[in-house]
C-alpha cells in the first residue's frame, strides 16, 4: 500500500487552485483591461485633431514635423517631377537620343552644328542599291573657293574614299572570305588611285593604279602605258584614269565628292568578279591664281573586274583583271583627246567642238551608262 497522501481537490474533484496563483490571475487581468479600455481624448487633443480636419477640409496640408512650408513646398515639386518623368521619360529619352545623333532635326539648329559653315549639309547614307530617280535640285546657288560644292547635290555626298564603300566580303563559289576581301581591296586601291590620288589628277603617272593591273592581261596594262605616253582619240587615258592639266585648270581644295556601290558574285574563271559603279565630282578653278571662278567636273565610272584563280589560270596574285570600264565625263571639252579633262569655264570662250548628243543630268544615277552614248558629247542640264 502506497505512502502517498492525496492532493487537496475542489468541488470539481480537479485540484484546487493555490492562493497565491489566484492573486496574481486577478492583478494581471484587471491591469490589461485598464490598458486595453478606450481613453477619453484629452481637450486639447480635441481640438488640435479638429484643426487638422477643418485644414484638410480646405485643401490645405499640415507642415512636416521640423519643416517649414518653403521646404514642403520644395518637396512637393520634386514629388510632381518625379511623376512626369514617369509619364514622358521613355519618350523623352528617345527624342534626345535622335537629336543627339541628328541635331539638326531641332528647329534653327541650335547646336550650331555647322560650326559657322554654310556648306555643311547632312551626309547621305552609303548607296546600296540602284537609286529609283536622279537627286533632286539642290537649293541655286554659285560655287565659290570657300564652297566649292554650293548648289551641286554632292554637297551631301562622302569626301574622296570615304565614299567608296567595301561591302562585306563573304565566300563565293570556290573563293574563301578571304580572297573575296582582297578582290574588294584591289579594286577599291583601283578607283582611289585612278580617279581620287592629287598625282593622279595633277596629271601624273598612276603608279598605284597601274600596280593593281594584272601584267598577264591580254594587252591591257601595256595599252593603259601607251595610252598614258600618247593619248589619242582611239587610245584615250581618260576611258580609266580623272586628269586634269595642271597648266590650265587647279583642283580646289583638297577633297573631290564621291557616291556609288561596290557589289560582288563568283566570276567565270573561278574568281570573284567585282562591279563599281561611282561617280566622282572634282571643284575646280583656272589655273591662273589670281581667278576666283568656280566650277565642277562630273565623271563616273562604271567597271566590272574579275580576280581569277591563279592555280587554274594564267593570272597574277594579287591583281585584277579589267573586264569592262565605261564611263561620262561631264563638263570637259568635246572631241579633245590629249588625255586630260578640259572644264568650261564661263568666263572663257568654250574649247573644242559643240555640244550634239542630248541634254543629260551627270548626278543622275539611276540610269545605266549606255556604251554607246560615251562616245557623244551632250549638253549638261547642271554641273
Amino acid at each position: 500500500m502506497s505512502d502517498k497522501q492525496p492532493e487537496e481537490t475542489g468541488e470539481s474533484g480537479k485540484p484546487a487552485v493555490p492562493d497565491d496563483v489566484w492573486e496574481r490571475f486577478a492583478r494581471d487581468s484587471e491591469r490589461d483591461i485598464r490598458q486595453s479600455a478606450p481613453k477619453e481624448p484629452s481637450a486639447r487633443a480635441r481640438m488640435v485633431t479638429e484643426r487638422l480636419r477643418q485644414q484638410e477640409a480646405r485643401g490645405g496640408q499640415p507642415e512636416g514635423w521640423r519643416t517649414s512650408p518653403a521646404w514642403q513646398d520644395r518637396n512637393a515639386r520634386a514629388t510632381r517631377r518625379r511623376r512626369l518623368w514617369a509619364i514622358i521619360g521613355v519618350p523623352l529619352a528617345i527624342a534626345v537620343a535622335v537629336v543627339a545623333m541628328k541635331p539638326s532635326l531641332l528647329p534653327g539648329d541650335p547646336f550650331d552644328t555647322s560650326s559657322g559653315d554654310p556648306s555643311a549639309a547632312a551626309s547621305l547614307p552609303p548607296e546600296t542599291a540602284p537609286p529609283t530617280a536622279p537627286p533632286s535640285s539642290a537649293a541655286p546657288d554659285t560655287p565659290t573657293l570657300d564652297r566649292p560644292f554650293a548648289g551641286s547635290p554632292a554637297e551631301g555626298w562622302a569626301d574622296g574614299a570615304a565614299g567608296i564603300v567595301v561591302p562585306k566580303a563573304a565566300p563565293v563559289g570556290s573563293r574563301t572570305r578571304a580572297q573575296v576581301a582582297t578582290a574588294l581591296r584591289l579594286t577599291k586601291n583601283l578607283l582611289v588611285d585612278a580617279n581620287l590620288n592629287p598625282a593622279t589628277l595633277r596629271g601624273d603617272r598612276p603608279e598605284a593604279a597601274l600596280a593593281t593591273l594584272d601584267p598577264k592581261q591580254p594587252k591591257l596594262r601595256d595599252d593603259m602605258e601607251s595610252w598614258l605616253r600618247e593619248p589619242g582619240k582611239k587610245h584615250d587615258p581618260l576611258t580609266l584614269f580623272s586628269r586634269f592639266d595642271p597648266d590650265e585648270t587647279r583642283l580646289v581644295g583638297d577633297v573631290a565628292k564621291t557616291r556609288g556601290r561596290m557589289t560582288f558574285k563568283a566570276g567565270e574563271h573561278a574568281s570573284v568578279a567585282v562591279h563599281a559603279d561611282y561617280t566622282f565630282v572634282y571643284p575646280v578653278a583656272p589655273a591662273d591664281k589670281g581667278s576666283t571662278e568656280v566650277t565642277r567636273t562630273i565623271v563616273r565610272r562604271v567597271l566590272d573586274v574579275e580576280v581569277a584563280d591563279p592555280s587554274k589560270y594564267q593570272a597574277t596574285p594579287g591583281t585584277l583583271w579589267i573586264l569592262r570600264y565605261d564611263q561620262n565625263l561631264a563638263n570637259s571639252a568635246c572631241d579633245v583627246y590629249d588625255g586630260f579633262l578640259h572644264p568650261q569655264f564661263d568666263s572663257s570662250a568654250p574649247t573644242g567642238a559643240p555640244p550634239t548628243g542630248p541634254t543629260t543630268d551627270p548626278y543622275d544615277r539611276s540610269r545605266d551608262i549606255e556604251r554607246s552614248a560615251t562616245d557623244t558629247c551632250g549638253t549638261l542640264s547642271r554641273t
